[in-house]
C-alpha cells in the first residue's frame, strides 16, 4: 500500500527507485492499529515509558501508548527556545525505563540523537523499535542499542547495477538482521510494503 516506485531522493541523500510513504499507514486507522499492535508485541518487560522523536513517529507512539497504557515522551530535535526550554517533553523521572519508537529509519541518526537526549535525563533506553528498517538498525546496534524491527526492507539505490535476473525485484522484506525473539510481519498488514521515509 505504501510502496511507491519511481525516482526518489531519500532523507539520507541517496536516490532510490522505491519509496515508502509512511503516511499511507499512519493515516489509516486500521493499518495504524495493526502496526501499533506489532510494535507493542516487541516491547521488552519492565518498560515504564514510550518515546519517539518529534514528527510523524509521534502518531505511532500515541497508538502504541494507548494500547499499552504507558506514558509518552516526545523528544525534540533541539530544546525549545521558550517556556520550559525542554528538549524531552513528558518529564520522565530519572530511572525511567524507556522504549523508543520510530516509524521508518534509513540512517538511524535521528532516533539515536533522541535516545541520547533521553539518557541525558537519567533514563535507560531498554530498546529501540523500528516499524520499518531501511538500514538504520545497523547503525543503532553498532552504537550499543538493542533494536527490534517489525519489518526490514532492503532496496537497492536507483543507480545500482541491475542484477542479472529474469525478474526485476526492486524490494525485499526480511526479518531483523540479527537473531531476535521478535516476529516480523509482511511489509504491510495487507500484504504490500507499507511504511515511510525518515531521517531516523
Amino acid at each position: 500500500m505504501s510502496e511507491l516506485h519511481g525516482d526518489f531522493v531519500l532523507s539520507s541523500g541517496r536516490r532510490s527507485n522505491v519509496y515508502f510513504d509512511k503516511f499511507r499507514f499512519l493515516a489509516d486507522p486500521s493499518l495504524l492499529r495493526e502496526v501499533a499492535g506489532r510494535v507493542r508485541a516487541l516491547l521488552p518487560e519492565g518498560v515504564t515509558h514510550l518515546a519517539a522523536p518529534e514528527g510523524a513517529a509521534t502518531l505511532l507512539l500515541s497508538a502504541v501508548a494507548l494500547d499499552a497504557g504507558l506514558p509518552m515522551i516526545v523528544v525534540r530535535k533541539e530544546p525549545k527556545a521558550y517556556g520550559t526550554r525542554s528538549q524531552v517533553e513528558g518529564y520522565p523521572d530519572p530511572g525511567a525505563v524507556v522504549a523508543l519508537i520510530e516509524d521508518v529509519s534509513t540512517t538511524g541518526h535521528q532516533v539515536e540523537a533522541a535516545a541520547r537526549a533521553v539518557e541525558r535525563q537519567g533514563c535507560t533506553v531498554a530498546c529501540i523499535v523500528l516499524a520499518l528498517d531501511r538500514g538504520g538498525a545497523k547503525t543503532l546496534r553498532s552504537s550499543g542499542y538493542r533494536v527490534e524491527t517489525v519489518v526490514s526492507v532492503s532496496v537497492p539505490p536507483a543507480d545500482a547495477p541491475a542484477e542479472p535476473s529474469p525478474t526485476d525485484a526492486p524490494s525485499t522484506a526480511a526479518p531483523a538482521g540479527e537473531p531476535s525473539t521478535s516476529s516480523s510481519m509482511d511489509a504491510s498488514p495487507r500484504g504490500t510494503a507499507s511504511s515511510g521515509e525518515s531521517t531516523g
